[in-house]
């Protein structure tokens, strides 16, 4: 019990500390603040070009987690659970047409537009599920580890402690009852664990596969005798994400109009040398568990559904809240305009109007996924109940 005790003291000087600095706020003041502007269905881009019954799927996932909550429980956006409840009840089966879909959608909720500041664009990217080939134990080609969570490791939700902090993250491990950081990229693989900390789940055939497997979160391993395993997210080390794109960027070995995930990919395989001090710069490290479910499971805990789950800034947006999206595709020079439902997150995706796209698993997945760097509008849907 000490140690706990001593744990939460020192917690609680980081939050005071924290919150003293910036006045109980996760953003600087000159940030943009956060506009929801109502307007009716018939300005929102695209939305009766959608088929709003194939979003059903993803967003009865975020209603079972819903109705499971306290109605008194705080949703964000202003709203409370129980705000959310009788929309959750009324969801029509997952067989209906688009068009009865469209139709319970516009009977229960009203969109806004989100205006960021002044913006009413932002910027849109995209993942996918890794796919990678390895083996349960490090032999031949198979020499990369993907690591299990370690047991000592502490990941902290502030937002438990402060409200104004949430979506922020601490992580460390406990020594001499003081919360420490926890060791960086380079010193995770250069074995700097503590041997009984570093637990291998899989050994993979490529260290540039490993790394995009903690960018992209989840990934399935092919193995020797055929099966398939897929791992999940399950713990980083506090440390900071950093885009080595723009690590390659400041070398000179990509430009801002050449850098996509597929540039950064051929770069680090020609250049096996020096692609590993250009990894070890962004510190942050992603452990795994072995996940036996259909799909990827994101932030919110449910399982993502291929193009129509979306990441956001989770301090600033809660799980489960229908979005529309209105924004360039990647490769085939048309619009997106997909309802969609904020079901993830990631190191890199922060601002108000800022989504990470998923794609799905597979191939094609990963092509529309790497070179996407797309603008676009972002509206949301609320219950009508709110503001009545």
């Amino acid at each position: 019990m000490g140690q706990f005790l001593n744990l939460f003291l020192c917690l609680s000087t980081i939050v005071i500390s924290l919150s003293g600095c910036a006045q109980f706020t996760t953003e600087p003041q000159s940030k943009p603040e956060r506009h929801l502007i109502p307007v009716t269905y018939s300005v929102v881009t695209g939305w009766k070009n959608d088929k709003q019954n194939e979003v059903l799927k993803a967003y009865k996932k975020s209603c079972d987690r819903i109705l499971k909550l306290s109605p008194d429980r705080d949703f964000g956006i202003e709203t409370k659970v129980s705000d959310w409840v009788e929309p959750c009840k009324k969801m029509p089966p997952l067989t209906v047409s688009d068009n009865d879909a469209r139709i319970y959608f516009e009977t229960w909720f009203n969109p806004y537009v989100v205006k960021s500041g002044d913006e009413n664009t932002g910027l849109f990217t995209g993942y996918y599920e890794a796919s990678l080939r390895g083996a349960e134990t490090q032999t031949g080609v198979y020499q990369t580890p993907i690591r299990a969570r370690p047991n000592d490791l502490v990941m902290v939700n502030l937002g438990e402690f402060v409200p104004d902090l949430k979506g922020q993250r601490i992580a460390g491990r406990v020594k001499d009852g003081q919360l420490k950081p926890y060791e960086d990229r380079a010193s995770i693989e250069a074995g700097q664990l503590p041997k009984n900390m570093d637990v291998p789940l899989y050994w993979v055939d490529s260290p540039v596969d490993a790394f995009f497997l903690q960018i992209q979160g989840s990934g399935v391993i092919s193995l020797p005798n055929g099966q398939t395993q897929r791992v999940g997210y399950d713990g980083q080390n506090g440390h900071p994400y950093t885009a080595i794109g723009k690590e390659l960027i400041a070398r000179g070995a990509l430009t801002k109009d050449t850098v996509s995930m597929q540039s950064i990919r051929e770069w680090l395989a020609s250049h096996p040398i020096e692609a590993i001090d250009v990894m070890r710069t962004n510190k942050s490290y992603v452990f795994f568990r072995k996940l036996d479910t259909e799909g990827p499971i994101g932030g919110e805990g449910t399982i993502l559904t291929p193009e129509r789950s979306l990441a956001i800034d989770s301090s600033i947006w809660p799980y489960g809240i229908p979005m529309f999206i209105a924004i360039d595709h990647p490769l085939e020079g048309r619009k997106i305009e997909k309802l969609m439902v904020a079901q993830d997150t990631g190191g890199a995706i922060k601002g108000i109007i800022r989504g990470d796209f998923f794609w799905g698993y597979g191939e094609i997945a990963a092509q529309h996924a790497g070179p996407m760097k797309s603008k676009g509008k972002l509206w949301i849907l609320l219950p009508k109940s709110v503001g009545q």
